[in-house]
């Protein structure tokens, strides 16, 4: 999601790679503020941002490696600005989070992507259905809730916001929740009536912190309209939805030293699964093609049970990986959210996740395949692959509609899968897939 800032900062550093004069310095810092501009990023955020870097490189001594630390550092610093990020329990539960923004900036689906990260979190989250103005909100997040499997609090008895939010937070307390999100309603635009209603609703529901949910796709109206409700209402983070779509990306640079308030979350796919914390120090190294490993970690252990992982290794080791086990892997892996996205976060690999992506583990039609291969299969075949002789493939061709030679071919590759996994499970594998990792990491981040 960060492709076109990252180019930024990789253009201009080949301007200054092989030189160390003022002459390379001052054509490293001409690029880099044209490509700013041309991502989006506030001019005044660039101008900063440029005297910054030039002033920190010429006091380390002019070159690649000063340009490099001195652009880090100032990105940092610009990131920083504003205060706390992700999210900040309450000390007496339950935690309740006003959700606001216009109508149209994914607004619904973000508190739908926020209530499953914090139930990843194992909290209990209640979600409330007070957005009465737009006809198809509460629809919209019954549908969700039921996806993400949350508890959804809704009154159609009643178009007063006010009694929904009365009701919900008498229930949370009753059923000791965790944290309380209340979606709220949008408008179109900005105006009295709108504002009315939400502080009516702040004045009822004694909100922790107020979430503004900003669309990406709009630009810096995106930063206008944030500084506006602010103003008017009150916010304490800003969640910026729609990431992944905007092709420039540049907004998400200057948002928190314009608004003077932390960006949060950052919604970058269509998935419930899509949306991460939005860390600076994590994001500057995604920012310079250096990956974030941590985040990944994190993303992985919140999905991955540690004993089911440890049991699955040692059948790796042993090699007894199963169709049972593929399928089960496979829901893990929708889970993380999209392939690109955690291409991304592997140093190194940024240019990959270019090249992946359309792809998701849902709509592609090489697993879909597969399930449907492994669906039409007995049990004793799922556990023990090695009974799959002819007959057993032609019955399961014909129950999933493919043709022997597919069966076959994908047969091949779970099997060829599974000893590339064996190998790599064991100590010496291990080195030599860090080995092999080390070397893939020096051609996708910014050269050192």
């Amino acid at each position: 999601m960060f492709d076109t800032l990252t180019d930024s900062f990789t253009n201009a550093i080949k301007k200054i790679r092989f030189h160390d004069d003022e002459k390379a310095l001052s054509k490293a810092l001409q690029e880099l503020k044209k490509n700013l501009l041309k991502a989006d990023v506030n001019h005044k955020v660039v101008k900063e941002l440029i005297e910054q870097v030039e002033i920190e490189t010429k006091l380390k001594g002019i070159g690649k490696d000063q340009f490099l630390d001195a652009l880090k550092k100032a990105l940092n610093e610009l990131l920083e600005i504003g205060g706390s990020r992700g999210f900040i329990f309450a000390s007496n539960p339950p935690t309740v989070i006003l959700m606001t923004g216009l109508q149209g900036s994914g607004k619904t689906t973000t508190t739908g992507k926020l209530a499953l990260y914090l139930k990843n979190k194992k909290k209990k989250v209640l979600v409330v259905a007070a957005d009465l103005q737009r006809l198809a909100a509460v629809e919209q997040l019954r549908q969700i809730t039921a996806q993400i499997e949350v508890e959804l609090y809704e009154d159609e008895s009643t178009k007063n916001p006010i009694q929904v939010v009365q009701g919900a937070l008498k229930k949370a307390r009753a059923g000791i929740y965790d944290v309380v999100l209340i979606d709220t309603a949008g408008r179109l635009a900005i105006d009295d009536a709108l504002m009315q209603e939400l502080e009516a609703v702040k004045k009822e529901a004694k909100p922790h912190e107020i979430f503004y949910v900003a669309d990406s796709l709009t630009g810096q109206d995106a930063i206008r309209t944030a500084t506006t409700f602010k103003e008017k209402i009150g916010i304490d983070g800003v969640i910026l939805s729609k990431y992944d779509g905007d092709s420039k990306g540049g907004v998400a640079l200057g948002l928190s030293s314009q608004v003077k308030v932390p960006l949060r979350f950052i919604g970058m796919g269509e998935k419930m699964e899509d949306l991460e914390v939005f860390l600076p120090e994590r994001v500057v190294n995604r920012l310079m093609g250096f990956g974030d490993i941590e985040g990944l970690a994190e993303k992985t252990a919140s999905i991955i049970n540690e004993k089911q992982a440890k049991k699955l290794t040692k059948k790796i080791q042993k090699g007894l990986f199963n169709y049972n086990d593929f399928l089960e892997q496979m829901e893990s892996m929708k889970k993380m959210g999209s392939m690109s996205s955690l291409m991304s976060m592997i140093p190194g690999m940024g240019n990959m996740s270019k090249a992946i992506k359309d792809f998701d583990f849902e709509n592609s039609s090489e697993l879909k395949n597969i399930k449907a291969m492994v669906s039409s299969m007995t049990l004793k075949e799922r556990e023990n692959p090695d009974l799959l002789n002819n007959s057993r493939k032609m019955r399961i061709a014909a129950g999933c509609g493919l043709t022997q030679v597919e069966i076959n071919r994908m047969i091949k590759q779970f099997k060829n899968a599974g000893k590339m996994a064996k190998r790599f499970s064991s100590k010496s594998g291990m080195k030599e897939l860090q080995s092999m990792m080390g070397q893939m990491g020096g051609h996708g981040a910014i050269p050192r």
